[in-house]
């Protein structure tokens, strides 16, 4: 198995395992309190983000940097012809008045013009204003009048409608472009007359401080606010970030690293993830859609050696693999290999680090059928080379982690937020530990306050948000970013993330219950699609549950059951709500009685982004559901006849 014999090639490279130093303060008690990573990238006294295709044109000319598709395959991008693009697009922004300093807003879903737009706004002196494909027309319009943004890139005519509608009272309408209807080549043409000097001369004039991004938050609890990352935040996070990791998968692997991005380049995890791989020359492709079905076609095109991508794609992989089985009558199998593969994982991992003397033989040979049986087909479905993936936005079920590394995928959790430019912590990759989001990445410091709040302080924290001084005041109050997250660090000082600080809720017995724990691996188990868990100045927790539609299509057709089953009826069905309790009895183990979800009621629909449920980022936004469904809610608490 692949990703077991790199950790062994691993555990022989001491030149590797030691190259980030962590230091551990710990309190009177010997608790672990704050753990610093030292950085393996110095900060940059010089230039900025845009230098990094000239550079690449520079040194390496001919070297793949990107792939694009290309009618059933992939088109390679080479250093030289990357860095011409971006130039000319550059030039277009310059000759359509942008100045430096100028902000331009980007309203399109992860695609190779992202990447393109997005150096060629820095390479103009201007600094990038993400915008995520699915904004409502009082989103963006925020966005771009909050943001002084006078110019704007849209994907589709929608998106331009949408725009066109949000900016329409504007006294300073931006100016608009379409992809889909030839942005690039229009701005290339605009942009002929400006000498390429003209461009070198105003990336010469950026410095690391300078202002690069304005990335707004999510806006889960309120207004999204407009968080300011400078060039420097950009390469502290992307340079430390692949220094950690590149070197050892390539060295333990022997594989060139390739990736397909296909989170939206508006979350700066993807931002960052696509500044790394240029960095290290690590090829990548682009692809619009993070939906399973829609993405295994391009996976196995593709064929990835690494993703980094959310717990909603693994848990997906996994129950299709699931629902495959059981439509070939084959369900009890699965769950065998699964079951098999939590407890080889957590055997051999154990004796990795010392703790255990492995899977025996049995566990071994229960492997070894599964793997011809399960985990080979799990493989193929991520496109065959897949060594690698880093999870992100939510903790993910750590049966499952364990589940795709026996299958050969080795998953590292990460955590951070926009106000981090990403990932402020991520596990090392020769120190597993499944269930943790890891150690603070080089350059950074983690500490946990007194009330449990963790804090974050480096070179990756921003410093500020844009027009808002008492939030940002607030926010990096003593020189540490309060992030608004419960969370803990063991004696390795490895952070566990428990909750959100403003989502505690405390029952009239007076419990306090972090509802995210439970509705992370509510989530984590089919049927379910979305939850919300309530029980604020309430007797005892309850939960909102909604049905993944596809997994409730599945499910109905095993069954043989009409597949326009009314949601009425079907919320009647005793099977279905079994299925549903065994995810509630999955989510009320991690937790203690008091805690746990003693009454829930299936609701129709779904939380989703039009709607206004969800952030783009896939997270529910409590307020709105809970004002939305708040008889329901009542009717969790209402006497029982």
């Amino acid at each position: 198995m692949g990703v077991r014999k790199d950790l062994k090639r691993a555990a022989r490279r001491t030149d590797l395992a030691a190259r980030a130093r962590v230091e551990l303060v710990r309190d009177g008690s010997g608790a672990v309190r704050e753990v610093r990573t030292e950085p393996l990238v110095p900060p940059p006294a010089t230039g900025s983000t845009a230098d990094i295709p000239f550079t690449n044109a520079e040194e390496a000319p001919g070297a793949v940097v990107l792939r694009r598709p290309a009618g059933d395959g992939w088109r390679p991008v080479t250093a030289a012809e990357f860095a011409r693009e971006v130039t000319a697009v550059a030039k277009g922004l310059i000759a359509a008045g942008l100045e430096p300093g100028g902000r331009v807003a980007v309203m399109s879903r992860t695609r190779y013009e992202w990447a393109v737009l997005d150096f060629a706004i820095w390479a103009a002196g201007g600094q990038t204003v993400p915008v995520y494909a699915t904004s409502s027309a009082d989103q963006v319009e925020w966005i771009v009048r909050d943001s002084g943004a006078r110019h704007l890139v849209t994907e589709t005519a929608a998106h331009t409608a949408t725009a066109a509608a949000a900016t329409a009272d504007h006294p300073d309408r931006p100016r608009v472009w379409e992809l889909d209807a030839g942005a690039l080549a229009d701005l290339t043409a605009l942009g002929a007359g400006v000498p390429d000097e003209e461009v070198a001369k105003r990336r010469a004039a950026l410095t690391p401080d300078t202002a690069a991004t304005l990335c707004y938050t999510s806006g889960t609890t309120g207004r999204p606010k407009g968080c300011v990352l400078t060039h420097a935040n950009l390469h502290a996070e992307a340079a430390n970030t692949v220094e950690l990791l590149h070197p050892v998968f390539k060295a333990v692997t022997g594989q060139t690293a390739s990736t397909l991005l296909f989170l939206p380049l508006a979350h700066i995890l993807g931002r960052t993830l696509q500044i790394a791989c240029l960095l290290a020359r690590i090829e990548v492709g682009h692809f619009p859609s993070i939906r399973p079905a829609e993405l295994r076609p391009a996976l196995k095109s593709f064929r990835p050696t690494f993703l980094v991508g959310v717990p909603y794609l693994f848990e997906k992989i996994h129950d299709t693999g699931r629902a495959t089985a059981e439509k070939l009558g084959r369900g009890a199998s699965f769950d065998r290999a699964h079951r098999v593969a939590v407890r080889f994982g957590e055997a051999h991992l154990n004796h990795f680090l010392g703790r255990g003397k492995g899977p025996g033989p049995g566990l071994r040979a229960a492997w070894a059928l599964y793997d011809l049986l399960v985990y080979r087909r799990v493989r193929k479905e991520l496109g065959g080379r897949l060594r690698y993936a880093i999870s992100g936005g939510s903790p993910l079920a750590r049966d499952l982690n364990l589940f795709f590394y026996a299958a050969g995928i080795m998953i590292y959790e990460g955590y951070g937020l926009t106000e981090t430019t990403a990932a402020a912590t991520v596990v090392p990759p020769l120190e597993p530990r499944p269930g943790t989001v890891g150690r603070p990445v080089p350059g950074t410091r983690v500490r946990i306050a007194d009330d449990g709040e963790v804090q974050v302080a480096g070179g990756i924290v921003f410093g500020s948000y844009r027009g808002d001084p008492r939030a940002t005041a607030e926010a990096l109050a003593g020189g540490w970013f309060a992030t608004g997250d419960l969370g803990a660090l063991d004696r390795d000082g490895y952070l566990t993330i428990t909750g959100r600080k403003k989502d505690l809720l405390v029952t009239s017995g007076g419990k306090n219950v972090s509802p995210a724990v439970l509705e992370d691996r509510l989530r984590s188990r089919p049927p379910i699609g979305q939850c919300l868990v309530v029980g604020d100045n309430r007797p005892y927790v309850g939960a909102l549950i909604t049905l993944d539609p596809d997994a409730v299509a599945h499910w109905l057709a095993v069954r043989k059951l009409p597949a326009d089953t009314p949601p009425a009826e079907l919320a009647r069905d005793e099977r279905l709500r079994a299925d549903v309790q065994r995810a509630v009895d999955h989510a009320n183990e991690a937790v203690s009685r008091a805690e746990s979800i003693r009454a829930w009621r299936l609701i129709d629909g779904e939380f989703t982004e039009e709607n206004g449920l969800l952030t783009p980022s896939l997270k529910v936004k409590r307020q709105a559901a809970t004002a939305a469904y708040a008889h329901e809610i009542e009717a969790l608490y209402a006497p029982r006849p």
